[in-house]
């Protein structure tokens, strides 16, 4: 199977059943056997998730990509093993990052959630304009990405993660504050906003934000 059609919610679906790495391997990049280079939509993928992995307080170190040629047997049991070896003295998914289980079930069906919305994001607004590994990772360590990201989908993660709590019950600011790891002013403003889109709505008597 071509590593471009390793979707993002492959990714997620993988951490969010408890596996503490994932390795993604790829043909040689310009070396694509179609005219797609669907090599590259990977590197994409992994360099797009591992900056919200980050954003969310997972180790993006969990998350790798290689690419060789079929011939690279050796190299790819040497790539494998190095990978294991760096999970492994990360530690178990989640806990080794101090989330406990229901935040970080949340967290990820939050960017599941947002999958369609996070390939709109990358088709639109985070094409690169040159085809080589460097390009591709000078481009999403750039400031202007980082901006992007910020301005286009750090405030509907946040959206996405409250929703999904109050879905299950009404909770107060602080509450949604200290589950999601979030800054209490920060989650104050997501309230409102959502408050006057109708989606949330404060209950007096319970001192409780829920879903309108």
């Amino acid at each position: 199977m071509c590593s471009g059609r390793v979707d993002l919610e492959f990714v997620l679906r993988a951490f969010s059943n408890g596996i503490d790495g994932v390795f993604i391997g790829g043909c040689r990049l310009n070396e694509c056997n179609y005219i797609t280079h669907g090599n590259y939509d990977a590197l994409s993928n992994v360099l797009l998730c591992r900056k919200i992995m980050k954003h969310i307080g997972l180790n993006p170190e969990r998350l790798a990509i290689e690419f060789l040629s079929s011939g690279d047997g050796i190299l790819l049991a040497e790539k494998m093993n190095s990978f294991c070896k760096k999970v492994d003295d990360i530690g178990p998914f989640g806990k080794s990052e101090g989330i406990d289980e229901k935040g970080l079930k949340v967290k990820l069906e939050a960017v599941t959630n947002l999958v369609p919305y996070l390939k709109l994001v990358e088709r639109e607004s985070l094409r690169v304009p040159s085809k080589s590994e460097d390009a591709y990772k000078d481009f999403f360590a750039s400031d202007e990405v980082n901006r992007l990201i910020n301005e286009l989908v750090i405030d509907k993660l946040a959206i996405s993660q409250i929703m999904l709590l109050l879905r299950e019950k009404p909770l107060s600011t602080g509450e949604i504050s200290e589950i999601l790891g979030l800054n209490p002013s920060e989650v104050s403003r997501h309230m409102n906003s959502s408050s006057r889109h109708g989606l949330v709505r404060y209950d007096e008597s319970r001192k409780r934000f829920a879903l309108a």
